[in-house]
Order: C-alpha cells, then sequence, then structure tokens
C-alpha cells in the first residue's frame, strides 16, 4: 500500500532591522553589500514561490535604500517569486522604501509607515568658534567645495543647492512608492501621502500604503495553513566585528554612533 505525503511549503523569511546605511567603523546598519548575500539566499529556495522579509527601520541612506529595494524586485523577477513584506515597530523613509520591493506590505495596527520624504540636518558654530577665538581657514580649488561648512555662515546659493538636491531625490522616491502601490494609494496628493508625514498601521492601510494589518507568522499561516514552514534568516554579526566593536579604543566612535541612530528612531517615538 502506498502513502502520499503533502509536502510542506517552506517560505524563507529575512529579515532586514536598523538605520539603513554604515552606522559606525566596526557596526554595521542594512546596507546593499552587507545584505546582499542573505537576500540572494533568501531567493535560492527553489521550491519556494514566496519570499518572505521583514523591515524594521527608521530610514538612513537613500542610495543604500534604493539598491535594496531594486535587488530585491530583481531576484523576484528572476526567479518568479512574490514578495510579501512585513512591517515592524518602524518602516519609514528609506525603511518605507525597501517595503515597496513588495507585492504585498503588512503591519501591525501601531507600526509607524511612511515619512515619504528627504531631510538633511546639520548644526552652525560660526557663532561659538568666534566667542573662544578660533578662526576657521578652508582653502578649496572649486568655488561650492566647503558647501553648508557648519562654522561658516550659510548662504543662500548652498541652501538652494540642497532643496534642488533633496526635490530630485524626493521626486525618486515618489516614482518608487506610486510603482509599487498604483491604484492601491487613496488619493494622495489630498491625504499628504508625499509629504514627509507618517502614520500608524491601520491609517495606513486606509491611505493604500500597505495592504492589511497583521504580524508574519499569523499572515503567512492564514496564506499558507497552520503547516507552512518558516525558515527565518537574518545575517549575524561577525566573532571579529563583536569584539572590535567593544574595544575601548573604538568607545567614543560607538557612542557618537548610537547617539546619531538613536536620533533616527526617536523621531518615531521609539
Amino acid at each position: 500500500m502506498l502513502s502520499f505525503f503533502k509536502k510542506k511549503i517552506i517560505i524563507p523569511h529575512l529579515r532586514l532591522t536598523g538605520v539603513i546605511g554604515s552606522v559606525g567603523r566596526f557596526k554595521q546598519g542594512i546596507d546593499f553589500s552587507g545584505q546582499q548575500e542573505i537576500i540572494k539566499k533568501a531567493f535560492s529556495f527553489k521550491k519556494s514561490k514566496t519570499i518572505a522579509i521583514s523591515i524594521n527601520s527608521p530610514g538612513g541612506s537613500p542610495v543604500q535604500s534604493h539598491l535594496i529595494h531594486d535587488y530585491i524586485r530583481q531576484l523576484a523577477k528572476k526567479n518568479k517569486k512574490k514578495v510579501i513584506v512585513f512591517a515592524e515597530d518602524v518602516a519609514a523613509s528609506g525603511g518605507y522604501l525597501i517595503a515597496c520591493a513588495g507585492d504585498e506590505i503588512y503591519a501591525n495596527s501601531s507600526s509607524i509607515v511612511g515619512s515619504i520624504g528627504v531631510i538633511s540636518a546639520s548644526f552652525g558654530f560660526q557663532d561659538a568658534i568666534k566667542k573662544i577665538g578660533v578662526q576657521r581657514r578652508v582653502y578649496t580649488a572649486g568655488k561650492n567645495k566647503s558647501t553648508l561648512d557648519p562654522f561658516k555662515e550659510e548662504k543662500e546659493e548652498d541652501i538652494e543647492r540642497i532643496k534642488k538636491l533633496q526635490l530630485e531625490l524626493h521626486s525618486d522616491f515618489i516614482e518608487v512608492v506610486k510603482k509599487s502601490r498604483g491604484s492601491k494609494l487613496k488619493d494622495p496628493e489630498k491625504n499628504n501621502t508625499f509629504t514627509g508625514e507618517f502614520w500608524s498601521g491601520t491609517t495606513s492601510m486606509k491611505l493604500g500604503l500597505i495592504d492589511g494589518i497583521g504580524n508574519a507568522e499569523q499572515i503567512l499561516r492564514e496564506k499558507f495553513g497552520e503547516d507552512v514552514v518558516i525558515k527565518k534568516l537574518e545575517k549575524q554579526k561577525g566573532f571579529i566585528a563583536k569584539k572590535l566593536s567593544s574595544s575601548i579604543d573604538n568607545q567614543i566612535d560607538n557612542i557618537a554612533s548610537a547617539l546619531e541612530e538613536r536620533a533616527l528612531w526617536q523621531k518615531f517615538g521609539l
């Protein structure tokens, strides 16, 4: 007597978490070179027709966001696989751009989603150095080489130039969202979708930024059955990097990086 066993469905589940881009000499955030192999591995499961990706990021580098987004879409097309993305605490700014690589996007009702915009922030120390009697000496070949020097007075032409650049990057971001979400977007101009505002998962669904509410485990079991095998994948930090990042010599660098990273997370109340 022959027995027939139904083969279990395997869903590779990749998790991307952290600030996008470099956040220190020995502490990497989410960047393309650091995540390329693990993303490629997720798409290497030949019998899996669906890839799950969880994203938990307040954003960061627009270039790295685009590179990761484009690579996921490239592999999805090449391997004819569907991508389902799950937002955790935050999928904002570059984090949401990466989420747009998904054919479907889900989030928790309390997740923070959106922030479709571009930001550049710095400080001005020109008055401080005058008070302590310090002179700023800068020599350049090229009149715009010292644009937005924090120790010199701002120039209107520098501000206009950086704003023009931001508008170009913002336009690229908007095009990615429109291509990904298409007709699912609910009146984006009226609802301030592209102004840099961010929302809860519940409101994001109403705006068409996501497709539904739920976590990865729940949604995947609803879609593929209770017997689905969810193969969790996540890039692990190497032993040498762990040792180096904890050394005394790198404590100042680590503190500065941590403060910058914390500032990005706190923008979204985390």
